[in-house]
């Protein structure tokens, strides 16, 4: 249809407008939200509500993927522009609520002009077609290559070189993932299967996650897998991912996650997700984690000689753990991982009392004697010294591992072990499916106590020297010969 003149009018003055608004815009500028670990992860004036995530796997791991993101978000302030994190990967074109807009790179940022300024409580649909790039530098994450196709490792600032978004956990979000491969490959995400179509040779398939999760906790495996299938507590759907050759070999350990699911069930309540299982990728990271509803082990873990049994299951046990804690409760902040690391770690450790003979008060003294040391090599467990630019993982230390494990030992003993199993429940329950914060923790820790517990969380917490232990006058931390080391079992460098 033609435009009329009053229509040709209006057209031209919103180009006007649109152009006088670039005009006066300054410099695009990487953003944050102020996380004093990651100043510029982040961004503020929006609130992402749903991801859908389209990737085109073409059979190379080390090519990059065809992507579309579309992010649904609400605005909380007004904005002119909206700050992504994306890091790697090229952009082909951004719209926002339908419109066409202009954008650019800033640091870690892509910086998107909005057509039209965007009033506070706006929804908001930005679409980015862009590549999903797996080369480049693998010590930061993203993409990890296997033998035979690729899986995620997002955490701790990772995921925006997978995909663009808001790569904080304080700001949590629903997924959907539809990724097309080649129909020799096998694809698994996140939350529950929401179709499959095959089509020309290839395969598309979509995932969707039932329950909001954090962007460093997305997890797409690609490879010629077996997916094998089995029932957790009240009907769980338990599903497991590894190489094909390998499903006979890994299946002694695969059966034990039901079990493994009703214990933790049996100390801190209901398995928070709609589904749980193990992703184990022929690789090597170094470590393991905790990806939402499917953790990612490394495949020498179950099949190498080195590791014994009771250590391996605790190992499984830590990152169920997470399940509840880094995940259905996520930290606010990064200074906040204590809180996920100390309670996966206190469980992991609890486990191998229970089914290893392996004393949790043993481990907790060794830990006592080192965290002086720890301390001072990491900074204090919520407070932890910021990460080093070219290696970010080295925010994983032991002091947020044993070291914040011995917290909740500490805690427990001062208030008791039925205010403590109280304490524990009671946070999972109260802030499923959030981020929460370390104060939050403290204050609902001094009111299940009855008393208010300042003093003793500001020395567990943020003293540069670590208090005494309570009903343990006799434990003394020393300064052993490697500072760093006791990390906790089967991660190293960096414990998950």
């Amino acid at each position: 249809m033609p435009l009329t003149s009053r229509r040709l009018r209006a057209a031209l003055l919103a180009t006007a407008s649109a152009t006088l608004v670039a005009a006066t815009l300054p410099a695009p500028e990487p953003l944050g939200i102020g996380d004093r670990l990651f100043p510029h992860l982040g961004n503020p004036g929006y609130d992402v509500l749903s991801y859908d995530i389209s990737l085109t796997y073409k059979g190379s791991n080390t090519k990059p993927l065809d992507a579309v993101t579309t992010i649904d978000a609400r605005t909380t302030a007004p904005l002119d522009r909206i700050n992504l994190d994306f890091a790697r990967g090229t952009v082909r074109s951004v719209e926002v609520n339908g419109q066409h807009s202009e954008f650019a790179t800033a640091g870690e940022d892509l910086v998107v002009d909005a057509p039209t300024r965007l009033p506070e409580g706006m929804p908001v649909r930005i679409t980015v077609r862009h590549t999903s790039d797996p080369s480049g530098d693998k010590a930061n994450g993203g993409w990890v290559p296997t033998a035979d196709g690729l899986a995620m490792a997002n955490q701790a600032d990772a995921a925006h070189r997978v995909f663009p978004g808001n790569d904080h956990p304080a700001d949590k979000a629903y997924f959907t993932f539809r990724v097309t491969a080649p129909k020799e490959f096998t694809v698994v995400a996140g939350g529950l299967p929401a179709g499959k179509r095959n089509h020309a040779g290839a395969t598309t398939w979509t995932y969707r996650t039932e329950h909001p999760m954090a962007t460093e906790l997305a997890q797409v495996s690609i490879g010629r897998s077996a997916v094998l299938r089995r029932t957790g507590p009240h009907g769980l759907p338990v599903r497991d991912v590894v190489p094909a050759a390998d499903r006979a070999k890994l299946e002694p350990w695969l059966k034990k996650t039901p079990a493994q699911l009703a214990w933790m069930e049996k100390q801190v309540g209901p398995y928070p997700f709609e589904t749980y299982g193990i992703l184990v990728a022929d690789t090597e990271t170094g470590f393991e984690l905790e990806t939402q509803t499917l953790s990612l082990f490394e495949r020498s873990l179950f099949t190498g000689s080195g590791y014994p049994e009771w250590y391996v299951d605790s190992v499984m046990v830590h990152e169920l753990a997470h399940q509840w804690f880094g995940n259905s409760v996520s930290p606010r902040t990064w200074s906040d991982l204590w809180l996920n690391e100390g309670h996966a770690t206190w469980y992991e450790a609890r486990y191998a009392e229970e089914h290893a003979k392996k004393p949790l008060e043993r481990r907790m003294r060794e830990a006592y004697a080192r965290s002086d040391a720890w301390r001072a090599a990491g900074g204090p467990p919520a407070h932890p010294d910021v990460p080093t630019p070219d290696h970010k993982i080295s925010l994983f230390r032991p002091v947020v591992y044993d070291g914040s494990a011995l917290i909740l030992y500490a805690l427990r003993e001062e208030i008791g072990e039925a205010a403590f199993d109280g304490l524990e429940r009671t946070w999972v329950r109260a802030h499923r499916n959030r981020s929460a914060t370390t104060r939050e923790f403290t204050a609902l820790a001094s009111r299940i106590a009855g008393r208010d517990l300042t003093v003793f969380f500001d020395g567990w917490l943020y003293g540069k020297k670590t208090p005494p232990m309570p009903g343990h006058p006799d434990w003394r931390s020393e300064t052993p010969r490697n500072a760093a080391g006791g990390q906790s079992p089967a991660r190293a460098p960096k414990p998950e």
